[in-house]
C-alpha cells in the first residue's frame, strides 16, 4: 500500500496567529508563556488537519518561532559571542536577539547587530546564516524538537521529525575567521546528529525525515564525498530516515543520493519530472521512494491525471515501498483555500492552498490504493474538466498583449548612450553632492495609515477623503526628509499595501486572496497575488501620486516601481507558459508607466529587482538562460527613457559573485543593495569584479529596530569605499521602512545623513 505523507506545513496559522503572536511578545504585551500557548496551540491544530486530510504520516519539527534555520542553530548551540547570555543559558530571546539584534529588555545578550538573513535556495522565504568558527563547539541546547515529538505522540499523532541534514546546515553557514573550511567541522557536528536520532529513537520515532537540498546543486566533490562519509556513520544510529531532496533535481547526484545507505529518499517531481525514470532504475529495492508529484509552491490544482499516470508507473516497481507527497514543505503556500470567499468561483475551482493540497495527496495515494473509489473516479473527472477549462477560456488570452510582444524591437531593450556618458548628463541636470543619501522608498506604514487604506476598501470614507489624508503623509514625509536633509527624496508609499501586489491590483490578467497569506521570515508575511492570464496595464498606476509628490519639493522625487522578474517571482505564476513570457509581458506595462513618469517630469525613477537573484536556477547549466531573459525584461522597462533620466535599481539579501556580470548588463545607473548584516561581506563580488556603475550599499538593517551609530555607519561606508571609488556610492538604509516606526527610523535616518556628511569632509 502507498502511504500518503508531508514534508511539512505553514506554520503561520489561519489568520497569522504566530505573526500577531510574536509582534505583541516583542513589543511586551504578552509573556513568554502566553507566546508558548500560541505555538502549542497552533501546532495541535495543524497537525490535526493534516491527519483530517488524510494525511498519514505528519511531520513534526516543521514549527519554529522565527526561522527553522535560526532553531537548528539554536539546537546545536551556534550562538554568534555577541548574542550569548552572561551566564551561558539559552533562552528564546536569544533565538530573537539573533534574529532581530535585539529582543526583549529582560534578555541578557542586549543589543547587537542581527545575523546574517539571505534567501532559502531560490525561494522568498529568508533564512538566520548560521556563523561558524574554526574553534566551533557543537551542543544540544535547545529541546525544542524533543518537545513537540512528545506533544504530537501525547495526542496520538503518527509523526515523521524532521531535521535539516548535516550537509545541508554546514552548506547555509558562512566562515566568520579566514583561513578554514566549514566542511571541517563535520566530524563534530556528526556526532550531535547521532544524539538527536538516539533521542527521538527513545521517544519511539520510527521514521526520521532528513532534509538535504543541496543534493539538487552542483557540489563539490569533496562534499559529495562527505555525504558518504556522514551517512555512513549515521547509518548506525537507530530510526529509519528519509533523505528528503527539493527545488531542483539531483542531476549527476543521483547516483550519490540513492546509494546512500539509508531507509527512504524524496524528489521532486514538480521541478524536475525527468528525474523519474532514473531515479525509478537507480533506487535500490530496500529503500523506500518518496515522490514529490503535488506542487509545494504554486496554488493550482494539480492534474489528477498526469499525477496518477506517474504512480501507477511507481506503483508497479515499488509497490509497499512508495510514498507520496507535496515536492517540497507546504510552508511556500497559503494556508486553507475555503476561507476565500470573494473570489470568482472558476478561478478558485482552479486553486488549492495547504490544506487541499494535503487532501490531494491523500487522493492520489488512494487512487493507487483503491482506484475504483468514488472519490478518486470523481477526482479524475473533475480534475480532467478543470484542465480543458484552462485550456479553451478566453479570459487567459489576450490578443493585443500578443501582438505587441511579437513586435519587440532590439533598441527597445537598450538605453541610447553608455553609461560613462548619460552618467554626465544626470550628474549636471541632479547636481548631487558626494555620497548622495537617499531611501530605498517606503516609510513608517502607521495604524492610522493603515486604517485609512482599510476604511477606503470598505466603502467607510470616499477617494477624495483617501486622497486627502495620503496626501497630508505625503506632505509629512517630504517635510521630513528635507528637514534631515536627504538628499533624493520618495513619496513614503503611503498608498500601498506591498510592492507587488499594489501594482498586481492595478493589472490585468491578476487574481488577489484576502488569506493568502505566506510566511517570508519571522513574523513577517507576504500575500502573492496569482497570475492567471495574459498582462497589461490599463491605465497609469503611480504618476498621480508621483507627481503631487515632486509638487512639494524641488529636489529630486523618485518614481518608485516593482520590476518584471519581482512581479514574477514573487506572485504565484501561470504554469501553462514560461517564466520569460510573464516577465515580458509585465516588463512592456511596467515599461508604459517608466515612459509616463518620465513624461510627467520625473527625473530618477527606482524599478525594483529585489528578487533577481532568488530566480537563477539552482543548476549552474540553466543560468544563462534565466540570466538573458532576466536581464533583457529588466532592460525591456527600463530603456524607454531619456539618457539624463536616471534608473536606479534595488535588490534584497543575496550574495551577488555568481550575478555580478548579468547585473551590470542591466544596466541601471544606480543599484542599491542589503550589505550592512554582512558588514559589507557581500561587497566581495565588487572586489574581483570593477562595477562599472553607482552603487549604494545598504548601511543599516531595517529589519531590526536598533538605530546604529554615526561612527558603526561611517566605518561600513569605509569598508565599502575601499572597494568602490566614492565618486560612485550613494548612502542608504538595506531596504524599504515600511516596517519600522517613527522614532527609530527617524534617529537612524539621522545618522545616516550625519555619517555622509563626515564622510563628505573625509574625501
Amino acid at each position: 500500500m502507498a502511504l500518503a505523507h508531508n514534508l511539512g506545513f505553514p506554520r503561520i496559522g489561519h489568520d497569522r496567529e504566530l505573526k500577531k503572536a510574536l509582534e505583541s511578545y516583542w513589543q511586551g504585551n504578552i509573556d513568554e508563556s502566553a507566546l508558548q500557548a500560541v505555538g502549542k496551540e497552533l501546532r495541535h491544530k495543524h497537525w490535526q488537519i493534516q491527519q483530517e486530510a488524510g494525511i498519514e504520516l505528519l511531520p513534526v519539527g516543521d514549527f519554529a518561532w522565527y526561522d527553522h534555520v535560526l532553531t537548528h542553530s539554536l539546537m546545536f548551540g551556534v550562538i554568534p559571542t555577541r548574542h550569548q547570555n552572561k551566564d551561558k543559558t539559552v533562552s528564546l530571546d536569544t533565538l530573537f536577539a539573533m534574529a532581530r539584534g535585539v529582543a526583549k529588555s529582560n534578555c541578557q545578550c542586549g543589543s547587537s547587530h542581527a545575523q546574517e538573513m539571505t534567501k532559502w535556495f531560490d525561494t522568498n522565504y529568508h533564512y538566520l546564516v548560521p556563523e561558524f568558527t574554526k574553534d566551533q563547539v557543537f551542543t544540544l541546547s535547545w529541546n525544542q524538537l524533543f518537545d513537540e515529538v512528545t506533544e504530537a505522540k501525547q495526542l496520538g499523532f503518527n509523526i515523521k521529525p524532521v531535521i535539516i541534514g548535516p550537509l545541508t546546515y554546514l552548506w547555509l553557514g558562512k566562515e566568520k575567521e579566514a583561513d578554514f573550511n566549514k566542511l571541517a567541522l563535520l566530524e563534530r557536528l556528526l556526532p550531535l546528529y547521532g544524539e538527536i536520532l538516539q533521542q527521538l529513537s527513545k521517544q519511539g520515532v520510527e521514521w526520521v525525515q532528513i532534509d538535504e537540498p543541496i543534493l539538487g546543486l552542483d557540489l563539490p566533490q569533496e562534499w559529495k564525498s562527505a555525504f558518504e562519509r556522514a551517512y555512513n556513520i549515521l547509518q548506525r544510529e537507530p530510526t529509519k530516515k528519509l533523505i528528503a531532496t527539493y527545488f531542483s533535481g539531483i542531476g549527476d547526484n543521483i547516483g550519490l543520493a540513492s546509494s546512500l545507505p539509508v531507509d527512504g529518499l524524496h524528489v521532486d517531481l514538480v521541478r524536475a519530472p525527468e528525474q523519474f525514470p532514473s531515479i525509478l532504475d537507480r533506487i535500490p529495492s530496500y529503500k523506500v521512494l518518496s515522490l514529490g508529484v503535488v506542487n509545494g509552491r504554486n496554488i493550482w490544482k494539480a492534474d489528477f491525471e498526469k499525477c496518477l499516470s506517474i504512480l501507477q508507473q511507481a506503483d508497479k516497481r515499488l509497490g509497499d515501498r512508495l510514498w507520496v507527497a507535496p515536492s517540497c514543505s507546504l510552508l511556500h503556500t497559503p494556508v486553507d483555500l475555503t476561507r476565500e470567499d470573494q473570489l470568482d468561483e472558476e478561478l478558485k475551482s482552479w486553486l488549492a492552498f495547504a490544506v487541499q493540497k494535503c487532501k490531494e495527496i491523500a487522493l492520489l495515494t488512494k487512487g493507487i490504493n483503491q482506484p475504483k473509489d468514488n472519490a478518486v473516479v470523481l477526482a479524475l473527472q473533475e480534475s480532467t474538466q478543470i484542465q480543458k477549462n484552462k485550456a479553451t477560456s478566453t479570459r487567459i488570452h489576450n490578443q493585443s498583449v500578443q501582438h505587441r510582444l511579437a513586435h519587440i524591437k532590439p533598441q527597445d531593450v537598450r538605453r541610447t548612450l553608455a553609461f560613462a556618458e548619460r552618467i554626465k548628463l544626470q550628474h549636471e541636470k541632479l547636481k548631487l553632492p558626494l555620497f548622495p543619501t537617499t531611501t530605498i522608498g517606503s516609510f513608517p506604514q502607521t495604524s492610522a495609515i493603515r486604517s485609512a487604506r482599510s476604511d477606503f476598501k470598505a466603502g467607510r470614507i470616499d477617494q477624495k477623503a483617501y486622497q486627502q489624508l495620503m496626501h497630508q503623509e505625503i506632505n509629512d514625509v517630504i517635510d521630513f526628509q528635507e528637514r534631515i536633509g536627504l538628499d533624493v527624496l520618495v513619496h513614503g508609499e503611503p498608498e500601498r499595501n506591498d510592492m507587488v501586489e499594489y501594482f498586481a491590483e492595478q493589472l490585468e490578467g491578476y487574481l488577489f486572496t484576502r488569506f493568502g497569506w505566506v510566511q517570508s521570515y519571522g513574523s513577517r508575511c507576504v500575500k502573492p497575488a496569482i497570475i492567471y492570464g495574459d498582462i497589461w496595464r490599463p491605465k497609469a498606476m503611480t504618476v498621480d501620486w508621483i507627481c503631487y509628490a515632486q509638487s512639494k519639493t524641488k529636489k529630486a522625487m523618485k518614481g518608485m516601481l516593482t520590476g518584471p522578474v519581482t512581479m514574477l517571482m514573487w506572485s504565484f505564476p501561470r504554469e501553462d507558459i514560461s517564466s520569460e513570457l510573464q516577465a515580458k509581458q509585465l516588463a512592456l506595462a511596467i515599461r508604459d508607466e517608466v515612459v509616463d513618469l518620465e513624461a510627467s517630469g520625473i527625473t530618477v525613477i527606482q524599478i525594483d529587482e529585489a528578487a533577481f537573484r532568488e530566480g537563477l536556477p539552482l543548476r549552474r547549466e540553466r543560468w544563462k538562460h534565466y540570466l538573458d531573459w532576466a536581464v533583457n525584461a529588466f532592460r525591456l522597462c527600463s530603456s524607454g527613457v531619456r539618457d539624463d533620466t536616471q534608473i536606479h535599481t534595488h535588490m534584497c539579501y543575496s550574495e551577488f559573485n555568481d550575478v555580478i556580470s548579468a547585473i551590470a548588463a542591466m544596466d541601471a545607473d544606480v543599484i542599491t543593495i542589503e550589505t550592512s548584516r554582512s558588514q559589507m561581506e557581500l561587497l566581495d563580488a565588487f572586489r574581483v569584479f570593477n562595477y562599472p556603475n553607482e552603487i549604494g550599499p545598504g548601511v543599516y538593517d531595517i529589519h531590526s529596530p536598533r538605530v546604529p551609530s554615526v561612527d558603526e555607519i561611517v566605518s561600513l561606508l569605509k569598508k565599502a569605499a575601499e572597494l568602490i571609488p566614492i565618486e560612485r556610492l550613494w548612502v542608504n538604509p538595506d531596504c524599504g521602512l515600511k516596517t519600522r516606526a517613527w522614532p527609530e527610523t527617524e534617529a537612524a535616518l539621522v545618522n545616516m545623513v550625519t555619517a555622509a556628511k563626515e564622510m563628505r569632509k573625509k574625501k
